[in-house]
């Protein structure tokens, strides 16, 4: 029977051993199964029971929680935890947060999304709890960027941080950074000015991945010098549906010296060219990236890229000509228009239609059949369908006139071209020259 809430909210501890206890959560056997633990010294009136069947990750999201309960009890059970998730919960205090954290030693990813951490103020001495994280979720928590910092000051060990959906529409700087940190989410907030990305790169050195999905970024404005030293270390850098709208902020992305991926969908720039002109246009851009949106780049697909890319731009002026087009054409020549061949099968010929002393240019089409065509041609030369003979001439071909025998042949197997004839004669006339080839 489940607890009654209390006017403060569940404590993490309730949760837990409701969760975890034996009734609830069966004892399991094997590595990686689970791990019995047996409290040495449970505080008089601890709902504890005798043990609790404890993994290394707990999942206690959208439990209602709100503070942390007995401290004595959350060490004792949670010494071997690894893994917490407590989104969707009601935690809005940073002490109570900090009382969970403090008392499981061995964690290293804690997720904390959609909290109401909006205007909790975190103490030094509280931040100093969270130290061995290496890995924070705080989407939807609308936690401040000063605690950010402070957290990120006092966690040495943080490796990646999860910022989405918290309203951010700017940073402030800190001289005091995090090193260690190699992955930032700050998707889905309201960055617009490159002079706020511009903040992020000295606070996190060690960066790898940057991921700045919809936002409202409409430019990069730092030059070549400036943006190697920003962000040294940069691998992947995702700018999908930002209000980039200009080529040279695409040409920008060479500047970081370790760019290998780049992720570029959804943004203004893009939206005017078909999927193949984006994409072959984007990759001639970027000659030292591996991954475009998440496809790997092969060595043909480049070159392929990049001829296209000379031809796409060899009719511009040369005051808008790109910078990438000059280095392309170094390298490949200038590369003439590729001949375009329609390789659709033609759905229309007009030819020549004789029938003893008349002759008639007729347009005809080529997904019809011969009973189709000698239906059309009674109008034409006076005779039943019944009463003519109908012969293809292909005024190119080295043969005679075939006759047109096989009422459900379709018109296209004959390879009519502009130009050819047909000959009508009456069924009592054979044609001059006509053959008995039969062509199926």
């Amino acid at each position: 029977m489940e607890r009654p809430e209390d006017a403060s909210g569940r404590s993490f501890v309730e949760v837990l051993t409701e969760k975890y206890s034996p009734d609830n959560f069966p004892l399991r056997r094997g590595p990686g199964m689970g791990v019995v633990v047996v409290p040495t010294a449970a505080p008089q009136g601890s709902p504890m029971k005798d043990r609790l069947n404890m993994p290394t990750i707990l999942v206690l999201n959208s439990c209602g929680i709100s503070r942390a309960g007995e401290q004595a009890e959350i060490a004792a059970f949670c010494g071997h935890v690894i893994e917490l998730d407590l989104s969707h919960n009601q935690l809005q205090d940073w002490r109570e947060i900090s009382k969970i954290v403090s008392n499981i030693p061995n964690l290293d990813f804690l997720n904390l999304s959609s909290n109401p951490l909006a205007g909790s103020r975190l103490e030094p001495r509280c931040a100093a709890g969270f130290s061995r994280v290496q890995r924070l979720v705080l989407n939807n928590t609308r936690v401040s960027w000063d605690t950010v910092l402070l957290l990120t000051r006092e966690m040495t060990q943080l490796e990646e941080l999860f910022l989405g959906l918290n309203e951010y529409r700017g940073v402030s700087a800190s001289t005091a950074g995090c090193p260690a940190l190699r992955l930032l989410h700050i998707t889905d907030n309201g960055l617009q000015d490159w002079a706020e990305v511009r903040k992020i790169g000295p606070m996190f050195p060690g960066l790898d991945t940057l991921v700045m999905a919809n936002n409202n970024l409409d430019s990069i404005q730092d030059d070549e010098d400036l943006l190697r030293r920003l962000f040294p270390k940069l691998r992947s850098i995702n700018l999908s549906n930002s209000g980039l709208n200009r080529w040279e902020d695409v040409e920008k992305l060479n500047f970081f010296p370790k760019l290998q991926e780049v992720r570029l969908q959804g943004i203004p720039l893009l939206q005017s060219y078909t999927n193949a002109e984006r994409r072959s246009l984007t990759v001639a851009q970027l000659p030292a990236i591996s991954l475009l949106n998440g496809s790997v780049v092969t060595e043909c697909e480049r070159e392929d890229a990049e001829r296209f890319f000379i031809r796409y731009y060899v009719d511009y002026p040369e005051e808008e000509l790109p910078y990438r087009y000059h280095s392309l054409v170094s390298k490949y020549g200038k590369l003439e228009p590729l001949a375009e061949i329609d390789l659709r099968p033609r759905y229309r010929a007009l030819v020549e239609v004789h029938c003893e002393d008349k002759v008639e240019q007729l347009s005809i089409r080529l997904d019809q059949t011969v009973a189709e065509l000698k239906k059309r041609l009674t109008s034409v030369v006076q005779l039943s369908t019944g009463s003519m003979r109908v012969y293809y001439i292909d005024v190119c071909g080295a043969f005679g006139p075939e006759e047109m025998k096989y009422n459900s042949r379709a018109l296209h197997s004959y390879s009519i071209q502009d130009g050819d004839q047909i000959l009508v004669v009456p069924k009592t006339k054979r044609p001059a020259g006509s053959s008995e080839r039969r062509v199926d």
